[in-house]
């Protein structure tokens, strides 16, 4: 069964490199939610050993017969899965994209450009704009703080996650039997049992 990609150390310097931020975010849907048919199909093969074993589906077979391919996934194996790869997966990201909008949203003492912005903002108070003489000479695109490019990226992130766990959820109540409603409520719901605690 894929397991949630593992949280990386949550650190200021881990979510201002913003390219590891988003690989992170990007291998962990790959792995659960962009999968999830893959997955949920080879769920289907193990459900006759009771209770579900995890390592049964370690290999995936893509080309199973398409009789087993709509046949519906039953509770047990449905719930397991959830409760131990889906919403985990879920929490770990949510878990980091809090982190680092906490970061975002604090001051910034340590940000190595601050002299540099400081120095582009008070020669652009200092010049002398003629737009009869040049229409751009008014144009001045100050540099973002390094923590307002980071909030940007993750007001980004907050929404990709929303489309990619409404796709998700719908792939899953359509092939899970027991499983419906609100992917949020579920959530929710798995949040309050675990105790958040499986992040």
């Amino acid at each position: 069964m894929s397991k949630p990609t593992p949280t990386p150390a949550l650190t200021p310097q881990f979510c201002f490199n913003t390219r590891v931020l988003r690989d992170f975010l990007r291998l962990s849907r790959a792995s659960i939610d962009d999968s999830i048919s893959t997955t949920l199909n080879a769920l289907i093969t193990p459900a006759s050993t009771s209770p579900f074993d995890p390592s049964s589906t370690s290999v995936r077979n893509p080309t199973l017969p398409s009789s087993l391919t709509r046949q519906p996934i039953p509770s047990s194996t449905t719930r397991t899965f959830l409760d131990n790869v889906l919403f985990p997966s879920w929490q770990a990201r949510m878990g980091v994209i809090q982190y680092c909008t906490s970061v975002a949203t604090s001051p910034d003492p340590d940000d190595p450009e601050v002299l540099e912005r400081e120095t582009l903002n008070r020669r652009d108070a200092e010049r002398v704009v003629d737009e009869r003489l040049d229409p751009y000479s008014g144009r001045f695109f100050p540099r973002e703080a390094r923590t307002e490019e980071l909030a940007s990226i993750l007001r980004n992130e907050v929404a990709v996650e929303g489309i990619v766990r409404a796709r998700t959820w719908g792939i899953v109540t359509d092939r899970c039997e027991g499983v419906g409603g609100n992917w949020q409520a579920e959530f929710d719901r798995w949040k309050d049992q675990s105790g958040g605690r499986r992040a």
